[in-house]
């Protein structure tokens, strides 16, 4: 188990962003941390009204956005475009190639977390998918996922049947009980939690676990919103 914090992550700030990262990412590099099963990238960004990324490419990556404040707007190369908000979930494979760009579609800030993982081949058309979910369960909902034992209930489909990102959006004291995987990654989006053999986790930080074995978190006070990779193998 190892326990990163908020403040300990690598942090990219400019007059409309504020960006934290998870793993090494564009001037941040550390050889130690470059990523985490089939994760490479676990952005925490925060971009300001009126502005936001211009169109840039991406190859063969399975780019998951997940917006928890505001709402993003998407356009990319293959003709797709739409707008992503609270609730509804974004899958980009990028594929053999495509371009997009994204911007702050609203008055105020947008804050949002985007997550990369490897696909299981490369090379592969690009594609675009978008969903809404239910969150008001309190339970743990995937949300994007390629996992077989996922197939019926994922909101959208990953190309990497290795790995499914799940979240729990918990009322204060509500409790979860995470996967068994060997590798595990959760991450405190909002809110404050409980973490078994853990204990206290604030927004922004994260935990990564091998061979996790079922344990269990618990909501703070102000209730929670937890984003959970379970990867099968190592990318």
């Amino acid at each position: 188990m190892e326990i990163h914090r908020a403040d300990d992550r690598f942090r990219t700030t400019s007059d409309w962003l504020e960006s934290r990262h998870s793993f090494s990412f564009g001037p941040h590099y550390d050889p130690a941390n470059v990523g985490f099963g089939f994760l490479v990238a676990h952005n925490d960004e925060t971009v300001a009204p009126g502005t936001g990324f211009g169109t840039h490419p991406h190859q063969d990556l399975e780019i998951v956005t997940w917006v928890l404040r505001g709402a993003l707007a998407h356009r990319d190369s293959q003709g797709n475009s739409g707008t992503v908000h609270p609730g509804l979930a974004q899958r980009m494979s990028a594929g053999s190639g495509i371009q997009h760009s994204e911007w702050n579609d609203g008055p105020e800030p947008v804050h949002y977390v985007q997550m990369w993982v490897r696909p299981d081949r490369f090379d592969l058309p690009a594609s675009y998918q978008q969903a809404e979910l239910d969150l008001t369960t309190g339970e743990l909902i995937p949300v994007a996922s390629g996992l077989a034992e996922h197939a019926s209930s994922t909101a959208i489909h990953l190309n990497q049947p290795g790995a499914g990102m799940s979240v729990a959006r918990l009322a204060p004291g509500g409790t979860i009980t995470l996967p068994t995987a060997p590798y595990l990654h959760l991450f405190v989006a909002t809110g404050t939690a409980i973490f078994e053999a853990a204990g206290d986790l604030g927004t922004g930080d994260a935990v990564r676990l091998t061979n996790s074995d079922g344990q269990r978190i618990t909501a703070g006070p102000t209730g929670a919103e937890l984003l959970i990779w379970e990867m099968h193998r190592s990318g």
